[in-house]
């Protein structure tokens, strides 16, 4: 059974950082998809950067310059460096991976969410 557990988010003022990370433990042999989403009041969920086959880094336009994904293979986890945040980047952030198993199956597994406020 695989478990994503998610720290780094808090209460900041814009223009401030906050780093994020997404640790997986578990049967892991690898991760075909990283990513991150958030959900702010009122709204949908909002994909915000994923990582691709091949390493190919993507970003939503609303974050584009000044997000950061990346992963750390051997601790199986992804961070998201976020900086000269705005108040409108408040939300719940989620991580989603794709993991593949030891035992060779693959699951879509979701973070427990880590709240990040920007106050103006």
């Amino acid at each position: 059974q695989v478990q994503l557990v998610e720290s780094g988010g808090g209460l900041v003022q814009a223009g401030g950082s906050l780093r994020l990370s997404c640790a997986a433990s578990g049967s892991i042999s690898g991760f075909n998809y990283k990513g991150w989403y958030r959900l702010a009041p009122g709204k949908k969920r909002e994909w915000v950067a994923n990582i691709r086959e091949g390493g190919i880094l993507n970003y939503s336009n609303s974050v584009k310059g000044r997000f950061t994904i990346s992963a750390d293979n051997a601790k199986n986890t992804i961070y998201l460096q976020m900086n000269s945040l705005k108040p409108e980047d408040t939300a719940v952030y989620y991580c989603n991976l794709a993991v593949l198993s030891g035992e060779g199956t693959l699951s879509d597994q979701w973070g427990q969410g880590t709240q990040v406020t920007v106050s103006s």
